[in-house]
């Protein structure tokens, strides 16, 4: 027995406690229960699994390297408030692991919800398709989980994670007040648009030309100093209304229909646009790619809910200003050719071929005749055709949400034994590698 202090045996105590209450942090496969259509793709929870499984694993060592040294000559002779100091720094650390589990733990736990997994399992799908974008390469595994604030929002892959570390996959929230709509692919695809945006480095490309533009702008320049400061939300906006057509500015005027002082307000440390004239970009982004009159109409009808003449006369002045720049600003970006998309313009990289109003409304009376052909279309596809279908008063909101529901978990099921299809035609190869290789060790299943 090696000659300790009261405080060392304390703080030996204290952190051979931590690794006892990790031990108790157990892989997600051994605590969330769920249907398989609920659950998420074997590729986000591999990853998920392996990052934690890695911190618990570097916490593990570090506290093994504290509980070493305490015993050591020099631990010996260090003063209490010496080994009270290296301690605390442990214990840090072991909130961090313990607040990355949560990050990760609140949106799976929602996988065991009756119907409403299965539902989120769907929205996997449709964010996973709504990534695809020709010559973008590496796309992280994307989840989602549903929340009670209005808003969506992202936690995009390969960002920093609290605490330290990169966020494995990206992580959408999305309002669960939207389930089920077709409003809810605008808020979702929006959140895909941000990672896309992110994996071709759209914003960073972009910004050079906007601020270019405002030096040359004369007195529209504050208007394009608002737009530099807004593209990220506004490539956001672009994204989705490539992706879903109609569906995208619908989906947006459900979200920010607010009391007029909000509509109206223009905040330059917000990397929001005002809603009045968000709605107004969006619009005129989907007209600039599917032209048709309904986004004029559109446009049009949103006027009407919110005059401009409620914006009083000190903001009137500048929302006219915008208004004005918007057609120059959505051709720079449609025109814009970044490195990452090999020469291709954003317009030929986000347009699609089949998103033309007259081409989503044949498909959605196609599919009144053969209801089933619908699910062999691309999940976007399919919310752009509904979302037209709403838009043009042939759907009903009833049945447009009993038709999503069915469809999101249609998607979450088909995903589900795709997937079991492939692990099944690979079990005979694998059985043989496993019956070759050696054992893990039990350091590697201490792991875990």
């Amino acid at each position: 027995m090696y000659n300790a202090s009261p405080a060392a045996r304390f703080l030996e105590q204290e952190a051979r406690g931590l690794v006892t209450r990790l031990a108790r942090v157990k892989p997600f496969a051994l605590l969330t229960p769920s249907v398989p259509a609920a659950a998420v793709t074997v590729a986000a929870q591999s990853a998920i699994e392996s990052y934690l499984a890695t911190g618990r694993q570097e916490l593990r060592a570090r506290v093994g390297s504290f509980l070493r040294w305490i015993r050591s000559p020099e631990g010996q002779h260090a003063s209490a408030a010496e080994l009270q100091r290296r301690f605390t720094f442990l214990r840090l650390r072991f909130n961090v692991v313990l607040s990355q589990f949560d990050i990760f733990a609140e949106v799976l736990t929602q996988r065991s919800e009756h119907e409403t997994g299965v539902l989120v399992g769907g929205l996997d799908v449709v964010a996973a398709e709504a990534l695809e974008v020709p010559g973008l390469t590496g796309a992280p595994p994307v989840i989602c989980y549903l929340v009670r604030d209005p808003g969506a929002a992202i936690r995009r892959a390969r960002t920093r994670l609290p605490g330290g570390g990169s966020n494995p996959v990206a992580v959408i929230r999305v309002p669960r007040e939207r389930m089920i709509g077709s409003g809810i692919a605008s808020s979702l695809v929006h959140e895909v648009g941000h990672q896309g945006a992110a994996l071709l480095g759209l914003v960073e490309s972009l910004r050079p030309v906007l601020q270019a533009r405002q030096r040359t702008a004369g007195d529209s320049a504050v208007a394009w100093q608002l737009w530099e400061r807004w593209i990220s939300e506004i490539v956001a906006d672009l994204w989705s209304a490539a992706k879903v057509g109609v569906a995208a500015p619908l989906g947006l005027i459900g979200v920010v229909s607010l009391p007029r002082a909000f509509v109206f307000r223009i905040n330059a440390e917000d990397p929001h646009p005002a809603p009045w004239i968000r709605v107004k970009i969006s619009c005129a982004m989907g007209n600039a790619m599917y032209p048709h009159p309904q986004w004029d109409r559109l446009a049009a009808l949103w006027g009407q809910l919110y005059p401009l003449s409620d914006a009083g006369d000190v903001q009137q002045p500048l929302f006219k200003l915008l208004e004005t720049t918007i057609p120059e600003l959505v051709q720079i970006m449609l025109a814009h050719r970044p490195t990452s998309l090999g020469g291709r313009s954003l317009r030929d990289a986000l347009r699609a071929g089949d998103r033309q109003p007259q081409q989503l409304a044949a498909l959605f009376r196609s599919w009144n005749r053969e209801p089933m052909k619908m699910r062999e279309h691309p999940p976007t596809l399919v919310f752009a055709a509904i979302g037209q279908a709403r838009a043009d008063g042939i759907l009903q909101a009833e049945e447009e949400s009993r038709l999503l529901a069915y469809l999101l978990t249609y998607w979450a099921l088909r995903s589900t034994l795709d997937i079991a299809e492939v692990c099944a035609t690979t079990q005979p190869r694998m059985r043989a590698r496993w019956k070759s290789a050696e054992l893990p060790s039990a350091a590697v299943l201490a792991a875990v």
